[in-house]
């Protein structure tokens, strides 16, 4: 990764009934940046009354899950029995470990009514060490998460560490995870613990030293300092970052591994029914590719 911010464009994959999601890691231009292995910009979509999103059971390792959204609301139901509505500010933190299956869906009265949705989520890897640790999950309500209020600036950390204040999200490697709003014309120094960094443009426009960037744009940077990023005007943001990963991962489907063997595995067990179900969503799933 260059010391220099590069920029990434993203691909948009079209879910159907109008909803698609950005995917801007991984990319050419970067793989990961620090633990973080998967980064999707989810709509923002608009579901009229009577339909939603139906992610059906589908299966995860070595790998935790963080859902953040901006507008709208998204049920969870995971193989563990959890079940918890994510809303604008919360966190839902799903550690796979050695596997876990999760649906995500429109609640009942979401799609009764329509809404309209509008997030991100991120796939961060687990150290080698804790990549077959027991599968969880944990919901954090927005109170208990730190607010960090800088110079023109106003930032949610999600998880991780920055600015000297630390997420209550038990996290397994230094990260950070930052939902910034930035006023016109504000500056922000990014977290210089970690020498891997990467910002989204959510709304607005900003610059990073010579890289101007728009709305649905990312780009990345390492090194021991960070340029400036600068809003050209009133804008919003992810920032994330962290210590470079201990080994490359492979990623195939829903599944992160160190290893191909443990990726065929996971292919093989999930074809063969040896993952648990999901309770109150035990009928329906996601074949194999």
């Amino acid at each position: 990764m260059s010391r220099v911010p590069t920029r990434i464009d993203g691909h948009v994959h079209d879910l159907g009934d109008g909803f698609s999601v950005r995917r801007m890691l991984p990319a050419l231009q970067s793989r990961h940046v620090g633990p973080l292995v998967f980064f999707d910009h989810i709509g923002p979509a608009r579901f009229e009354a009577g339909k939603g999103m139906d992610v059906r059971p589908h299966p995860h390792i070595g790998l935790a899950t963080i859902t953040w959204l901006f507008d709208g609301v998204i049920r969870h139901r995971d193989s563990l029995g959890s079940l918890a509505d994510i809303r604008p500010g919360e966190v839902n933190w799903m550690t796979a470990g050695r596997g876990i299956v999760h649906s995500e869906r429109t609640p009942p009265d979401q799609r009764r009514d329509g809404q309209t949705l509008h997030g991100v989520q991120v796939w961060v890897a687990l150290p080698q060490a804790d990549a077959e640790v027991a599968p969880a999950f944990y919901h954090v309500e927005a109170e208990q998460l730190p607010r960090v209020d800088l110079p023109g600036a106003q930032a949610v950390l999600i998880a991780g560490t920055a600015y000297g204040r630390m997420s209550p999200v038990a996290v397994f490697a230094p990260m950070f995870l930052l939902d910034v709003q930035l006023s016109a014309g504000a500056e922000l120094t990014l977290p210089l613990e970690h020498v891997e960094r990467g910002i989204h443009v959510v709304e607005g426009a900003v610059s990073w030293s010579d890289l101007a960037l728009e709305a649905t744009q990312m780009a990345v940077q390492s090194g021991p300092t960070a340029p400036t990023v600068r809003a050209r005007e009133a804008s919003r943001l992810v920032a994330f970052g962290g210590a470079p990963l201990d080994g490359e991962r492979h990623l195939w489907w829903n599944f992160v591994a160190s290893t191909p063997v443990r990726i065929e595995q996971a292919k093989a067990d999930w074809v063969a029914g040896r993952f648990a179900r999901v309770p109150g969503d035990e009928d329906d799933f996601i074949p194999l590719p």
